[in-house]
């Protein structure tokens, strides 16, 4: 693996120039203004990729092989230069780039939500990534979440003919805040949403937790979920205007059956933020980061092997990616029912995982316990 990751490192430094050295760098989409936006017309679904090129399915670690332990001292090294350096950058423009070829249309077949005054459109980007566009139907103004390619979400806002007021970030990692520099360029009025604890680009308006923004009649809670990165933040829309439930816009905290790394947390950090989410409510729609439901559902069917609802959720995830459709939104209710990163405090995961509570040990250090050897042991996993 070292060999590899150096071998990738050394590639990009290579590339970069005189630019990995602290040269500004024009933000990728600044060649927006003049040039056509939308998405070639047809099902928004693309062929399935070779393997060539970099993997799929792990999140910043230049491997071939899916699932490497991203706590190895070359991953964290390369996590460094990802989240704190200009190589990060290049990085990120290369799996751009490399997404839009490969995924013209976009990784998966997007699935509205409607509900009376409000819509929430899924865009797929980069291999396995999802912006969301969340619209005021009524007076057409609209906020993104995490808009990673400027273009596809561009393309989304030109279709939709809306007016983009805010983009809501949940963390600084480029494939979550790549698309901020371009889309402020194309709407001067638009501001940045984010924690100011993450190196978010163009940040305009921190928020801190539990603050409120609105667009339009849309109103946007912001939530302190630190774990994945120390200012990671999530976003609730309030449906109840609208007679619909809240909806969580995860971010890299929570996906369906799984949750993020631990890049810059604790176990216990991470817990006391799913913890956040789960008190949302059963009836909660969650809208995540990435397209992981099916790694996500196998490995946690490893863990429980007589889980109907588990079995169930497998099979039609399963049917679902056939079809390149996405798999969001899920429930926070369901969520409980599958998920191993939210079932810490089951006896029968305990069980699987070999762990007992410790005389005196506090409910909550236990479940933290068990959150780090599945985190570990999802690490180590290997799709097949």
């Amino acid at each position: 693996m070292a060999a590899a990751a150096l071998g990738g490192l050394r590639g990009l430094l290579a590339a970069a120039g005189p630019a990995a050295g602290g040269a500004r760098l024009a933000p990728l989409g600044t060649r927006l203004l003049g040039q056509s936006c939308r998405r070639p017309a047809g099902p928004r679904a693309s062929p399935e990729p070779s393997n060539e090129g970099l993997p799929e399915g792990v999140e910043y670690i230049p491997t071939r092989k899916k699932g490497k332990n991203p706590m190895k001292p070359v991953g964290v090294a390369w996590y460094s230069l990802y989240a704190r350096t200009r190589l990060g950058y290049l990085f990120y423009q290369r799996q751009v780039k490399k997404a839009r070829e490969r995924y013209p249309l976009g990784h998966s077949v997007p699935q509205p939500c409607h509900f009376p005054g409000v819509k929430i459109l899924p865009i797929p980007v980069l291999s396995n990534n999802y912006s969301y566009l969340v619209i005021d139907t009524g007076s057409g103004q609209a906020a993104v979440v995490d808009p990673s390619d400027p273009l596809a979400v561009q393309a989304a806002i030109e279709e939709e003919g809306v007016m983009l007021e805010a983009i809501f970030c949940t963390h600084k990692h480029w494939d979550h805040s790549g698309g901020n520099a371009a889309l402020r360029q194309q709407h001067s009025s638009c501001k940045v949403y984010g924690s100011t604890l993450d190196a978010i680009p163009e940040l305009t308006n921190p928020l801190e937790d539990k603050e409120k923004v609105k667009v339009g009649c849309l109103t946007f809670e912001a939530l302190a979920t630190p774990g994945h990165t120390v200012g990671h933040m999530v976003y609730v829309l309030d449906g109840e205007p609208f007679g619909a439930p809240p909806c969580l816009f995860s971010g890299d905290l929570l996906f369906l059956a799984g949750c993020g790394r631990l890049f810059e947390g604790s176990p216990e950090t991470m817990l006391a933020s799913l913890d956040v989410a789960v008190g949302l409510g059963e009836d909660t729609l969650l809208w995540p980061g990435h397209e992981y439901a099916l790694e996500c559902l196998t490995f946690a069917s490893l863990l429980e092997l007589d889980n109907p609802a588990l079995e169930q959720k497998l099979q039609w995830a399963t049917q679902q990616r056939q079809e390149k459709r996405s798999t969001c939104p899920s429930t926070l209710g369901e969520e409980q029912t599958y998920n191993p990163f939210l079932r810490t405090h089951r006896p029968e995961l305990q069980a699987v995982l070999g762990l007992r509570r410790d005389g005196g040990e506090h409910p909550d250090a236990f479940r933290a316990r068990v959150l780090k050897e599945v985190r570990r042991r999802k690490d180590l996993y290997k799709p097949t």
